[in-house]
């Protein structure tokens, strides 16, 4: 399975994209603080990931980050969206962070793109998995 890493200038690994072809998916694990810049990177990663292979399916996984992202929740929501509509998403299962600012962050966001692809929030990566397997 293809694995592409994200590093900030200082080496830290901020997110890990994994292309898993045997069930449909890509798994993207964030980890530690991230700023504006590391979600448009990694949220564009997502983007040509898709264009070069289509796909439906997105595992966005938090379980490992650390503190709020809202100032990105814009930029999200009026320039990612519609790119990832386009390169063919459709199912976005989001494993909330265990830190409430990070949840307060998802939340906030989850209301700006609130029906544009099926989004559903799991305190549980295998609970999050098994819905993806479930819709097609």
């Amino acid at each position: 399975m293809p694995v592409t890493k994200f590093r900030r200038p200082d080496g830290h690994v901020y997110l890990t994209a994994e292309r898993n072809r045997a069930e449909g998916w890509i798994h993207a694990r964030w980890s530690g603080v991230q700023t504006l810049e590391t979600v448009k990177e990694g949220g564009l990663a997502y983007v040509d990931m898709l264009r070069e292979e289509p796909c439906t399916k997105l595992l966005n996984d938090h379980s490992e980050l650390i503190g709020r992202f809202t100032e990105a929740n814009e930029w999200v929501a009026q320039v990612w969206t519609p790119l990832i509509l386009q390169a063919g998403l459709r199912y976005f299962a989001h494993v909330l962070s265990p830190g409430i600012f990070g949840q307060l962050s998802i939340e906030d966001l989850h209301q700006r793109i609130e029906g544009v692809f099926e989004l559903k929030m799991f305190d549980d990566l295998e609970e999050a998995k098994e819905w993806l397997r479930s819709v097609s």
